[in-house]
């Protein structure tokens, strides 16, 4: 028997790492002598930086960078295995848990922290790039990000602009003569699963401005203000960004990579699971058991049990999920490819209960889903 146990974290409980050694300590109990491999996934957002390292041998690196708010703040980013391939999670420089609740004012915050991991890895021989976007306290297009790795953009008396989405509006001139050279060897991979265009009723200042403390007036602001940097972009660049799907991710971030480092938006998911090359492993698997923290109807979206299914259905395999606790029609992941779903509590109790075991409640979860597998295959062996 060979099993490939491909989960995601738990959040607030287990890593995707120590989710996989409590499923495999539970399969170990009912198929002592099986081959396992563990391979921590994740889908692009929180957690993938630490997932990929794990999977593939890397480690985080920690590293200094400018904040939001333009203080400095302790980040990191993964660099994987292969020594070539950095995770760089823009949230860890420039996300929403940076600024207090008083401070929050997407005009004034930079993603200027983004490029200082990005050349830092640069510094480090990292040439191929995942950027997981998402958890944003920025709306400034990558303007910041852009500015780190050596871009100018000046305002009509040549003056570089400083940081945050209003100051957009003053953009008079983008140069992008002093741009690092090294980004030339590189490969860019945006892990997005939004769709939002860069401006107007669907865009970054519209849709995610209020949740970062934009009031009405500010998202028109800053919604003119990046319309305005996508018209300099498509003038001084000849690119058009405006309405690219995925563009206006992470305070229009999105258009930032595009713009600058010739990115590729992907699904997240995707990205992940061709990183750890699941589908490697899947091609000599007998079964395969994945892992979140709750199964429901947005399960299907962009998630990476989604993706584990479907990619082990490319083979046949059975899929078992194992899941903290199930949601609004979860049962729409039977159509995704899983075949069964186990979950961790096995009485009445508390969420904080069962996150403080979440170890052995995983464990024993799976011991008790691989039982009643044993069971079918030696059913269906005396059929």
């Amino acid at each position: 028997m060979r099993i490939v146990i491909a989960p995601q974290a738990l959040k607030g409980s287990l890593s995707a790492a120590q989710t996989g050694q409590a499923i495999a300590a539970g399969a170990r109990t009912v198929y002592p002598d099986a081959n396992i491999d563990i391979i921590p996934i994740a889908d692009g957002g929180e957690g993938t930086a630490v997932a990929l390292a794990e999977a593939t041998g890397g480690s985080l690196v920690p590293y200094v960078v400018t904040g939001p708010l333009g203080e400095p703040v302790e980040a990191y980013y993964a660099r994987l295995g292969d020594g070539r391939t950095a995770v760089i999670e823009m949230a860890a420089s420039s996300g929403l848990p940076l600024v207090p609740n008083s401070r929050r004012d997407p005009r004034i915050t930079t993603t200027y922290g983004v490029g200082e991991l990005i050349r830092a890895a640069l510094d480090d021989g990292c040439r191929n790039f995942i950027i997981g976007l998402g958890g944003s306290a920025t709306n400034d297009g990558g303007a910041g990000m852009a500015q780190a790795l050596g871009a100018s953009l000046l305002d009509a008396q040549s003056q570089p602009l400083p940081y945050g989405g209003a100051a957009l509006s003053s953009l008079a001139h983008i140069d992008v003569e002093k741009l690092d050279s090294r980004l030339r060897e590189c490969m860019f991979d945006i892990a997005c699963d939004v769709t939002n265009p860069l401006c107007g009723r669907e865009g970054a200042s519209a849709v995610y401005g209020p949740q970062k403390g934009a009031t009405p007036a500010m998202v028109q602001e800053l919604d003119d203000a990046l319309a305005h940097y996508a018209h300099i972009i498509h003038r001084d660049l000849g690119l058009q960004v405006s309405k690219t799907p995925g563009a206006g991710a992470a305070g229009g971030l999105g258009a930032g990579l595009l713009a600058f480092l010739n990115a590729r938006i992907r699904p997240g998911a995707q990205i992940v699971l061709e990183a750890v090359k699941l589908e490697r492993m899947l091609a000599t698997a007998d079964l395969v058991i994945t892992a979140e923290g709750k199964l429901d109807q947005q399960t299907a979206y962009g998630k990476s049990v989604a993706a584990v299914a479907e990619m082990a259905k490319r083979y046949q395999l059975p899929v078992l999920a194992v899941a903290g606790g199930l949601g609004e029609k979860y049962y729409t992941a039977y159509n995704l490819g899983i075949d069964g779903i186990i979950t961790l509590p096995d009485e009445a109790m508390s969420l904080e209960h069962a996150m403080k075991n979440a170890e052995r409640l995983t464990r024993e979860a799976s011991e008790r889903a691989l039982r009643i597998f044993r069971l079918g295959q030696t059913s269906k062996g005396r059929g």
